[in-house]
């Protein structure tokens, strides 16, 4: 399935589709004029295009010059907004732009009208040959002329809110729920006992991201030949050359290239099987805006809020534990996302760049005391306690002393949450003087 979305990364992909459709529409409305499916009284009464063959061919070809050049502004919109977008909000998050289906859409709606301007003004032609006029052909060049005018303002407003960073966050963190949706369970997986490895490590033919492992077929190729096989790797880790990936319970013949089949490698790390892929795409939106120049804590905060939503979500499941079992014993393990693992991916980076700012530690402390409210797992809550810890390690960086006094409160806020096990504490917001 990887190449499934690394076929959705091209930008290339709905603007070629639409402007097939377009030409194969624009055969069909030639092909209709040439069969004379309406006829002499319906094209009289009718809204189709009834002049002559001159302004046929001015009609076709302002509609095909015109399309040609807002194609081209499109084109060049697109690109500023994704310079933008890549300046402010980081270059990794050009990926959700150009995987954006209405921009590609826009841009192969202009080019799919003057590609069908095209092919109809090349069938007319006028009384000094054999004279014909495509009245249906040119009447869906009009009709496409009028869409490309709604989709042009249409566009230019899409663009304008697709560049707001509120708009970019809520959009990375709904791809997180969706993930952890994906990836987590409702019920836990069994414990699984230790897998003893032997022989010579699989090493990587070359130096890729995993962008996707296909653990079922692996775990089923390890059954059949009575033996487990431990990957190194998950999706999402960089792979040097040469790298061991994996290894085996014994040796095998084939074992190799079964890992090999399971693994799939790229330039870029990918979000289908990763959980943390969003979780870093959100991480470097609040690190660029706690950077000096543009000193943005709102964002910062706002994106510790996603993050404490998607631990309130993820609460009630539990996360895979990258054991795969086969009629009760070990098939495959490979390394996985724990608990401990994704706060640190969602807190670390944010709270190493935010010392000396107390709203956004104030923020954190709020977001992990919600958190513990709905959290009744002990070992998840030992993590939110370790965060609340390092947070306050910070409190000394902060320079005024009533904004030490709210972080000390919030903190104590979090360890009653944490000690009473459960709702109760009261939660207010920071005061605008301190945070």
């Amino acid at each position: 399935m990887a190449w499934l979305e690394n076929l959705g990364d091209q930008f290339w992909l709905r603007p070629a589709l639409v402007v097939l459709g377009c030409l194969v529409a624009a055969h069909l409305a030639v092909l209709a004029d040439h069969a004379h499916l309406l006829g002499s009284e319906m094209m009289g009464a009718s809204l189709l295009y009834t002049g002559g063959g001159e302004g046929a061919r001015s009609l076709l070809s302002a509609v095909a010059s015109s399309s040609i050049s807002v194609a081209s502004t499109i084109f060049s919109i697109t690109i500023a907004a994704l310079s933008l977008a890549s300046g402010q909000m980081g270059p990794r998050l050009l990926r959700n732009f150009i995987r954006d289906s209405r921009n590609q859409v826009a841009l192969g709606i202009f080019l799919g009208t003057f590609a069908y301007a095209l092919i109809v003004l090349r069938t007319v032609r006028t009384a000094q040959e054999d004279p014909f006029v495509p009245n249906i052909a040119v009447t869906g060049a009009l009709v496409l002329a009028l869409v490309c005018i709604g989709t042009l303002t249409w566009f230019v407003h899409h663009i304008a809110t697709s560049i707001n960073v509120e708009r970019v966050v809520d959009t990375v963190h709904r791809d997180l729920v969706r993930s952890i949706a994906l990836h987590t369970r409702e019920t836990a997986s069994p414990a699984a006992p230790a897998v003893r490895l032997v022989g010579r490590p699989i090493v990587a033919d070359g130096s890729d991201y995993v962008q996707a492992v296909d653990a079922e077929g692996l775990a089923d190729w390890a059954q059949s030949n009575d033996l487990a096989v431990a990957l190194r790797v998950r999706p999402g880790d960089y792979v040097p050359c040469g790298a061991p990936v994996a290894a085996a319970s014994r040796e095998a013949d084939g074992v190799d290239a079964a890992v090999s089949r399971a693994l799939t490698f790229g330039r870029k790390p990918a979000a289908l099987q990763d959980l943390e892929y969003s979780v870093r795409q959100l991480n470097e939106i609040a690190v660029r805006a706690l950077s000096p120049g543009i000193n943005d804590p709102f964002t910062a905060g706002s994106v510790l809020e996603r993050f404490g939503d998607a631990l309130c979500r993820l609460a009630p499941r539990h996360l895979p534990t990258g054991t795969i079992l086969r009629d009760g014993r070990v098939a495959l393990t490979m390394p996985a996302t724990d608990y401990d693992g994704l706060c640190d991916a969602m807190f670390h980076t944010i709270r190493q760049n935010a010392a000396g700012s107390p709203y956004v530690l104030i923020r954190l402390l709020e977001v992990l005391a919600r958190v513990a409210e709905v959290e009744r797992q002990a070992v998840r809550r030992a993590a939110l306690r370790r965060h609340g810890d390092l947070v306050m390690a910070l409190a000394g960086d902060v320079q005024e002393a009533a904004s030490r006094t709210d972080l000390r409160h919030r903190h104590e806020v979090l360890v009653s949450v944490l000690d009473q096990g459960g709702r109760g504490a009261g939660l207010r917001e920071p005061d605008p003087a301190t945070g």
